[in-house]
């Protein structure tokens, strides 16, 4: 039985009464904690001992949304400065070389850059599968890397020959799609404790995909147990192309399909009124937030305030590594809180005498980064170090020059500017140590990513 024992750091547990353990440490036992406390009340011994004396140590981020494969074409010249619909039909053809190999390059890479930013759980949504490429090809990567993860079997069906946004070249039939997506299920998707791989089914977006395929999609994960996500509402663009086709705004049309519940949730989710606010908090659906990407491609700032307030779960995505241009989840919570405080500036919060309404803090959009996300994707394991759930963690050395002056250790890390983190840990393995990745080699990993990506491009 294996054990670690982390010691002299200040421990954030995110548990219901945001405890906070200055000179804490933790017990672990074969990847789950079996202890937080004090140091003066943890064991003394164990199979390893790790001093992060000057360091934080925080529950691992949790990403709800991401696109892996856009690590490969992050920074097109022709989309670096489109809206969402035009952003898209500039990267389709690209996308359509894809090969299986640029899969598990790719996912390895993002893979890479969330470890480096603290994350220890990601959500990827994999809507192509040009030249007989596979959610397969992902899952090995992540296994390989050792980060967990909740592999959103996406799809498209809606060519623009039936008038969707994408190329035909692009999309699949219903009925291999389905296929596929049991076959998935069947063969990876684990319900214990402690899961590393998890299978979502995730047809891509309203503009994208049929009614049918939505119902079916839902059907089939209802019956398997496994949860549901898409895109929506995340564009006005969108709303319109909705109306227009389905005669209902993007919620309305969620809930005409049958895709609504707690095993729900949708990414970005900006343009919604009051009304459907309501919905969501009535239906326990989640949210995956992503403001850097929101911000990249001018959609909009979603109402996060007003989720949070009716009860919506909201937890945190990077969203495409070519929507965001990175993938790292620490500066995704930086800018959760800073966009928060933009539209409250817009709203007009320097002229409220409300004593009630308040600026997002640091701490909150760390809850957002951990337990809003473990919340968004149906998981009571991870999330918060607690006695009992999964030991993952990262932790940052305060002890640097980007801190100095800093008053607040905890504050710090979200209000400082985003750092490489010195040590992200899942069930209890490293996978960042000292600010090295620990299980693959990152030069060898961005030479074969560059060559990937410069073939696309050719």
């Amino acid at each position: 039985m294996a054990t670690l024992l982390i010691k002299n750091a200040h421990i954030v547990t995110v548990d219901d009464k945001q405890t906070e353990i200055p000179n804490g440490g933790m017990f672990i036992r074969d990847g789950v904690i079996e202890q937080v406390d004090f140091i003066s009340q943890l064991p003394t011994t164990a199979d390893e001992i790790l001093d992060l004396k000057n360091h934080v140590v925080l529950p691992g981020l949790i990403n709800t949304h991401h696109h892996f494969y856009q690590t490969l074409t992050r920074a097109v010249p022709a989309a670096q400065d489109a809206n969402l619909f035009n952003w898209l039909k500039t990267l389709y053809p690209i996308w359509a070389k894809i090969q299986p190999d640029d899969i598990f390059i790719s996912t390895q890479t993002a893979l890479a850059e969330l470890a480096l930013s603290g994350c220890t759980t990601a959500s990827d949504h994999l809507y192509l599968y040009p030249n007989a490429s596979k959610l397969d090809d992902e899952i090995d990567a992540a296994l390989q890397l050792g980060l967990r993860l909740q592999a959103s079997r996406g799809s498209m069906s809606l060519g623009e020959s039936q008038g969707g946004l994408p190329p035909d070249s692009v999309v699949d039939t219903e009925e291999a799609i389905l296929k596929d997506s049991q076959r998935l299920i069947e063969k990876y998707h684990q319900k214990e404790h402690g899961a590393m791989t998890q299978i979502v089914l995730a047809p891509c977006s309203p503009f994208s995909v049929t009614t049918d395929l939505m119902k079916q999609s839902a059907k089939l994960a209802r019956e398997y147990g496994v949860h549901l996500h898409t895109h929506l509402a995340e564009t006005e663009d969108e709303e319109q192309f909705c109306l227009q086709k389905f005669g209902h705004r993007p919620v309305g049309y969620m809930q005409a399909v049958d895709w609504v519940g707690d095993d729900v949730w949708f990414a970005h989710a900006i343009y919604v009124n009051d009304e459907e606010i309501k919905v969501f908090a009535k239906h326990n659906c989640g949210v995956a937030h992503c403001p850097t990407s929101n911000m990249r491609l001018a959609s909009g700032i979603a109402p996060i305030k007003e989720y949070r307030k009716a009860g919506v779960n909201v937890g945190l995505g990077v969203d495409g590594s070519a929507s965001n241009d990175g993938s790292h989840l620490l500066a995704e919570v930086r800018n959760a809180m800073l966009v928060s405080r933009v539209k409250e500036g817009i709203t007009g919060y320097s002229l409220s005498n409300d004593p009630n309404r308040k600026l997002m803090t640091a701490r909150e959009a760390l809850y957002l980064g951990t337990r809003g996300g473990a919340n968004v994707l149906g998981r009571n394991d991870i999330g918060s170090l607690e006695v009992g759930k999964c030991a993952d963690f990262f932790a940052v050395n305060l002890n640097q020059l980007g801190f100095a002056g800093m008053h607040d250790s905890v504050s710090a890390v979200v209000f400082g500017q985003p750092v490489r983190v010195d040590y992200t840990v899942v069930n209890g393995k490293f996978v960042v140590r000292e600010g090295q990745l620990v299980t693959v080699d990152e030069g060898k990993l961005i030479e074969k990513h560059n060559k990937a990506a410069k073939r696309l491009l050719s």
